[in-house]
């Protein structure tokens, strides 16, 4: 495995590579949520590349940026585990230089749901994304159903702007009582650690009201939040019950749908989604 910190040593170590290339881009302190991208990128291709870079531009000054997780050393050695070819660890600098003033805007999928929350956040990871992708020219490129928002961005940056890449997407890792693996999972007590099991219950009890028959989207909702206001440590940010593809919300549910909600659990704030099948 080979650790690279310049665009100009990925780009060279990429020309050197044959076959279908499999890109993972992450922003580290990474968990078998990220292992699980990495392995079917293994599965399905003849190298992978990593990308280990916390990127400042999705942040707003209020958010986490510098108290965000790291640990590299952790890192590689977890990577090494899984026989990645390439992991290209960017400054800030090498990635945006002063004279840096380009940027990817997706519009429609953004203003919704974490983009309606977090103004200019999708800005920054279409952005970086864009970037990564021209440095490494992967094949495919892996994201994970947690995020699917961000996927369905980044599927329709590729779209708009050809870049003939295939984006994955790989089912959410859970732990054994349901919450979504996250990197951000770290700030929480283990009283807010519990708390949080509630994120995965409300999306559980969609579930079950869908499948049971239930198509009127707003009283879906309405169970949910009923749901995650029985627990004291959760502040709801949104629940949502939208269009799969637009991310639209939806009054009936007529066509697939997807259960999205944001919840602030003490100060920690976590997302989580489920298919309505």
């Amino acid at each position: 495995m080979q650790v690279v910190k310049t665009i100009a040593e990925a780009r060279a170590l990429r020309q050197k590579l044959g076959g279908t290339v499999g890109f993972v881009p992450t922003m580290g302190y990474l968990h078998e949520g990220h292992l699980a991208l990495v392995k079917q990128a293994s599965i399905g291709n003849s190298a992978v590349i990593v990308s280990i870079y916390v990127n400042p531009v999705q942040f707003s000054p209020r958010e986490d940026f510098g108290a965000y997780p790291r640990d590299l050393d952790r890192d590689l050695e977890l990577l090494r585990g899984e026989g990645v070819d390439i992991v290209f660890v960017p400054s800030d600098d090498e990635m945006y230089p002063p004279e840096f003033s380009s940027w990817v805007d997706v519009d429609k999928v953004t203003e919704r749901l974490e983009g309606a929350s977090r103004p200019g956040h999708f800005r920054g990871v279409a952005t970086v994304v864009a970037k990564l992708f021209n440095i490494v020219q992967p094949t495919k490129a892996y994201f994970g159903q947690k995020d699917a928002q961000q996927a369905g961005v980044i599927k329709r940056m590729v779209a708009d702007l050809n870049m003939g890449i295939e984006i994955v997407f790989v089912p959410t890792v859970r732990e054994s009582d349901g919450l979504a693996m996250s990197s951000r999972n770290i700030y929480l007590s283990p009283g807010e650690r519990q708390a949080a099991t509630i994120l995965f219950k409300a999306l559980t009890l969609a579930r079950q009201l869908r499948q049971g028959g239930e198509k009127d989207a707003g009283k879906i909702r309405w169970q949910m939040t009923s749901l995650i206001q029985k627990e004291p440590l959760a502040q709801i940010d949104y629940v949502s019950i939208a269009d799969a593809e637009t991310l639209e919300e939806l009054n009936l549910i007529d066509r697939p749908a997807l259960a999205s909600l944001a919840v602030r659990i003490g100060k920690t704030r976590l997302i989580d989604n489920m298919p309505l099948e």
